[in-house]
Parts: C-alpha cells; sequence; structure tokens
C-alpha cells in the first residue's frame, strides 16, 4: 500500500509574493459600542442644548433686524436723554451686561418682551460706530403661556429697574385691555400690579381717563406729576367738556418743554377752578322745614351711606377722600 505524502503551505519567500492569508478579524462590537455610546452622548447634549435653549436657561445672540420691538405695545413712552446715555456708555465699555427677554415667532423672527431700553441703546450704538458687536442682541427666549404672562414680564422688569411714570402704567394697563388681553380694567390692574399696594393701583386707575383723552396728544406725559395727574383726571370727571378744551390748548401752545405742555392744561383748566372758588363761597341752602333726615347706614368703618328723598346718595366718613372718589369713579365707568 502506497504512503500518502503529507502536504505543507508553500513557503512565500519561494513564491516570491506576500503571503494571501488574511489576518484575524476583530470582533466587531467594541466599534459598535463606542459609536453607539458617541452618537447618545451627542444627541443627549443636542437634547440638553434645546431645552435650555426654549426653556429660557441659555443666552443666545440674534441680529437686532430680526427683533420686533412692537411685538407687545410697549409701556415705556419715552426713554431719559441722561439715562439713554449712560447705558449706551456702558454697553460700548463692558458690552451688553443683561439679556433681553425675547419669543421666538418663527421664520428668524423674535419678539421683543423686556429690553426696549438695551434694544435702543445698541441700534443707537450701531446706527453710530458700524461695529458689528452691536448689530446683535443677546438674549433669553420665553414661552408665555399667555399674552397676560408677556405683558407682566414687561411690567414687573420695568418697576425693578427703571420706575415708570403713572401715565406710563396707566397706558399699559388700557392698551392691554383694548387688544383683549384683560376683560376689564379691574382685571388688568390687578394681574399687572398686583405686588402694587392698593392705594397705588387705585392712582393708577386714576390716570386712565387721561390716557384715554389725551395719549397722542401730550409731548411729555411721563412728566405729569402724581398730583397734577389725580387733579385733572378729578376735573375730567367733573367737566365733560374739559378734554376737547385741553386737547384744543394743546394744539395751539408751543410746548418745547415739560412746564409748557403743563401751564396749557393748567390754563385750560381755569375755568373751572374758578367755579369751584365762587362755588366754595356761596352758603349752604337752608334745608327745607318738615324734610325728612337721610338714614344712615354704617357700609364699613369709617363710610356712612345715606339717601335723602329726591334719591341722592350721600358717603360720608374719615375714610370718605379723594382716593374713594377715583375709585367709585373708575368702578362705575367700567359698567
Amino acid at each position: 500500500m502506497a504512503k500518502r505524502k503529507r502536504l505543507t503551505p508553500a513557503n512565500p519567500a519561494f513564491l516570491g509574493a506576500e503571503s494571501t492569508t488574511p489576518a484575524p478579524m476583530r470582533a466587531p462590537i467594541a466599534d459598535v459600542a463606542r459609536e453607539t455610546s458617541a452618537t447618545a452622548a451627542a444627541e443627549e447634549l443636542a437634547r440638553t442644548l434645546t431645552e435650555a435653549r426654549e426653556e429660557g436657561r441659555m443666552v443666545v445672540r440674534v441680529p437686532l433686524a430680526s427683533v420686533q420691538l412692537d411685538h407687545l405695545v410697549r409701556d415705556r413712552v419715552v426713554a431719559d436723554d441722561e439715562d439713554m446715555a449712560t447705558l449706551k456708555a456702558s454697553i460700548a465699555a463692558r458690552g451688553q451686561q443683561t439679556p433681553v427677554e425675547l419669543v421666538d415667532l418663527g421664520d428668524g423672527r423674535h419678539g421683543l418682551i423686556s429690553g426696549w431700553r438695551r434694544m435702543k441703546a445698541l441700534a443707537a450704538l450701531h446706527a453710530e460706530t458700524g461695529e458689528d458687536r452691536f448689530a446683535q442682541v443677546a438674549g433669553l427666549f420665553r414661552r408665555p403661556a399667555e399674552r397676560a404672562d408677556a405683558y407682566l414680564a414687561m411690567v414687573e422688569e420695568n418697576e425693578i429697574r427703571v420706575g415708570l411714570s403713572y401715565f406710563e402704567r396707566a397706558r399699559i394697563v388700557a392698551k392691554a385691555v383694548e387688544q383683549g388681553v384683560f376683560d376689564s380694567d379691574r382685571a388688568a390692574l390687578q394681574a399687572l400690579f398686583a405686588a402694587a399696594s392698593r392705594a397705588k393701583r387705585s392712582k393708577i386707575g386714576s390716570f386712565l381717563p387721561l390716557v384715554r383723552a389725551f395719549d397722542g396728544a401730550l409731548r411729555f406725559p411721563h412728566a405729569l406729576s402724581e398730583r397734577q395727574g389725580l387733579a385733572l383726571s378729578r376735573a375730567l370727571a367733573e367737566d365733560t367738556g374739559l378734554a376737547d378744551r385741553v386737547l384744543h390748548a394743546l394744539a395751539a401752545a408751543a410746548r418745547e418743554t415739560p412746564e409748557a405742555e403743563t401751564a396749557a392744561i393748567e390754563a385750560a383748566m381755569a375755568p373751572l377752578a374758578g367755579e369751584r372758588a365762587r362755588g366754595a363761597a356761596k352758603p349752604a341752602p337752608p334745608e327745607t322745614p318738615g324734610a325728612a333726615k337721610p338714614r344712615a347706614i354704617n357700609v364699613v368703618t369709617g363710610i356712612r351711606l345715606s339717601e335723602d328723598a329726591r334719591g341722592r346718595i350721600v358717603l360720608e366718613g374719615a375714610r370718605v377722600d379723594a382716593a374713594l372718589k377715583d375709585r367709585l369713579v373708575a368702578w362705575l365707568r367700567q359698567g
């Protein structure tokens, strides 16, 4: 029986070529695991950044031109020149330190919630210098559940940072009601100025007739002092023709300064002031003999209510003052 020869692999050196034997393959599990981990980490990072942006925890930079300043009716009527110069100098030297608040309107558009003065300062600096660093604004995105929340954010920021005049406060109340954000002046006052005292809300409400009568006609509405505004509001309630006289006086006067505008208003109110003085000088009419005395009711401590035979209602007491009258007038006007 013939013996079989045992075959051995050919020697590559003899064949004059490299070995064609494939190298042992590595198990792919390690590479797959590494790639999966990297993908998960990237997705987690992207998700975290998106959530931070949408929840207003990440400052973003957007072009000034993409921001709509009139997304909300602004409560600030004018910006003080000195304050604006100070803000511009600060931004020019140190950059924008505090972000504005924005809402994403889609298609690369953004609505301004708060930060109107910073936007104005950046726009002015960009117009003056042409520097690209002033062409963008740093902001935080907000997602207010309702427009009322957006108005509240705007009011709160200005109340904290730069106090508004009573006219400006009343103006945002009136505009919010006009736009249907709130059903009534009372609801707007209580929501937008919830942190204010009742007395302060009452004063703001007293300025509402001024806003509705003179918004757009006054050149320096922010310069109306609390005392002047309350006096004018009371006068409007007493004299239905006063609003027209004031508007005529404003149109005819050269109002280059707040003092000149105030003088025009006071001149229009002069006839009413004279009538008050003459009325105060007249003695009270004598009571009719046998007339029934009105029966008084203690409504609350310090306020008594009585009604006479003619149906006239009289309020008197320690708490019956001009502020109470203003609140009653505002309440009656709400219907």
